[in-house]
């Protein structure tokens, strides 16, 4: 079967261009969320797939794995280790995006149906499976993963890639808890080295101009951090939605609010921010101001070594002789004389008073 990659929209809350289920042949990334399954079962013809890759565990991700699975037992689910326990039991993370979400809980994402294990595939990252290369891309999600179908030269990002719709501007989504610049702009040199000819994003299809998407995307993730760092979320809200509003085409405007909620972003990057995690780092953080080139990004920077990280050497009368026993201190030969009757060359006899 032919693997060129369709773009399945599951038109979430019935809006088109939010969230793309993707299908290589008989294989599907990113189903998305339980409420919308019904689409990608049309887009299907009823006919079951091989099997369901998922990037990550957001429920606009994986959240009808497993809803498709109880439809059609032989399903194969790949996902991150880190991810795995939450397919195999969701309850913690329906929890979590229970508080996030309330009330709305349902009408989001539907049902949660965990996935059993004999239907799950653990990925670590540096795998071959189905013949998609996987690669371990955090930034966004400390489970997220990115596959590269060589057939097809298409890199399937999920949100590692950014959130695109249409003509518009690249914009990362950084919802909390798992927002980490540093690994994202590492990611992002991971998508770079495949070289494809296409990415796929989750939000939305896929895109041929790479070089472009993936350089733009830097740029977001610098103007984001940077403006997070002023710690007012309202601010910070408010350039969001007037970046969107000035690059993007009026009838695409609530698809990407829908997308990527601008309230909803500031939080990962406060997270992120937050003073204990920036002292427990073993290197300092730093993102460029807006007179820094381009082309300079956050990036790892170690610390500055200090005095005190030189290994400090012992006294001379304290260094151990080669062959022979560490001499003993001066005022013990001055006292008792010497331990053998070599000559002790550490030993400065001083005059006595």
């Amino acid at each position: 079967m032919s693997r060129e990659p369709q773009e399945i929209d599951v038109r979430h809350l019935g809006r088109e261009h939010v969230i793309c289920c993707l299908r290589a042949g008989d294989v599907l990334i990113d189903p998305g969320p339980e409420v919308s399954s019904a689409a990608v079962v049309e887009a299907l013809g009823g006919e079951a797939p091989r099997a369901i890759l998922l990037t990550h565990i957001h429920l606009d991700h994986a959240g009808a794995a497993g809803a498709l699975v109880r439809r059609w037992p032989g399903v194969e689910v790949y996902v991150h280790e880190r991810g795995a326990p939450h397919v195999l039991d969701p309850s913690k993370l329906v929890a979590s995006a229970t508080r996030l979400y309330g009330d709305d809980m349902a009408r989001l994402w539907g049902e949660i149906v965990p996935v059993p294990e004999a239907n799950l595939h653990v990925l670590r990252g540096g795998e071959t499976v189905l013949g998609f290369e996987v690669a371990y891309t955090p930034g966004h999600a400390q489970h997220h993963v990115a596959y590269y179908d060589p057939q097809t030269g298409v890199a399937y990002t999920g949100d590692v890639a950014g959130v695109r719709i249409g003509n518009g501007p690249v914009l990362p989504p950084t919802p909390p808890p798992d927002i980490d610049l540093e690994a994202w702009a590492a990611s992002i040199d991971v998508l770079e080295a495949w070289a494809p000819e296409r990415v796929g994003l989750t939000h939305f299809g896929l895109h041929g101009d790479v070089a472009a998407h993936l350089a733009s995307l830097r740029e977001a993730l610098r103007r984001f951090g940077e403006e997070s760092r002023h710690g007012d979320p309202e601010r910070f809200e408010a350039a969001v939605r007037a970046w969107i509003a000035e690059h993007v085409e009026p009838h695409e405007v609530e698809a990407y609010v829908q997308a990527m909620p601008p309230d909803s972003h500031y939080p990962g990057l406060a997270r992120y921010w937050r003073p204990e995690r920036r002292s427990a780092l073993p290197f300092r953080l730093d993102v460029p101001d807006r007179r820094t080139p381009p082309r300079e990004r956050a990036r790892v920077r170690p610390r500055r070594r200090m005095a005190c990280d030189r290994p400090q050497r012992p006294s001379q009368h304290l260094r151990r002789r080669r062959g022979g026993p560490r001499p003993l201190h001066p005022r013990h030969h001055a006292r008792y004389g010497p331990r053998d009757r070599r000559p002790d060359p550490h030993h400065r006899p001083r005059d006595r008073l």
